[in-house]
């Protein structure tokens, strides 16, 4: 992943925030939305840019694009090096491979551990029932 190129095929629209704020939020775009292009991108290898169609398939738009928006803070700037840092987050956590889980047994102390603290807590109930008479 190349991180300097991956930054210059973003695509940063500044648009209005919602909500209240008095007259200067009318006049203001303080919203950033950032839109990448996975499939487009030339910082990303190949299988790369297969593991994140796998794992960002439900936050792809029909087009294959990515849209993030941010509108947290009261500055644009603010804004933008926000969503910025949140795609980069994302970008890595969907390109991590998980660890291959190997099979364990139990080991054979741990075994005879668990079958001994069976039967202390069998003998345990047998001693409450009531004692046959046969």
């Amino acid at each position: 992943m190349n991180k300097e190129q991956i930054l210059k095929e973003l695509q940063f629209k500044a648009i209005r925030s919602s909500g209240a704020g008095g007259q200067h939020v009318n006049k203001v775009s303080s919203k950033v939305e950032l839109t990448f292009n996975p499939q487009s991108s030339y910082g990303l290898s190949d299988a790369e840019k297969g593991r994140l169609l796998l794992k960002l398939d439900a936050r792809l738009t029909k087009e294959g694009l990515l849209i993030l928006q941010c509108d947290e803070a009261r500055s644009q700037h603010k804004n933008k090096a926000l969503i910025i840092k949140r795609f980069f987050d994302l970008l890595k956590k969907s390109l991590e491979v998980p660890k291959k889980r190997k099979a364990t047994q139990p080991s054979k102390s741990s075994v005879e551990k668990r079958l001994k603290s069976k039967k202390i807590d069998s003998n345990k109930k047998a001693y409450r029932k009531k004692p046959d008479l046969d």
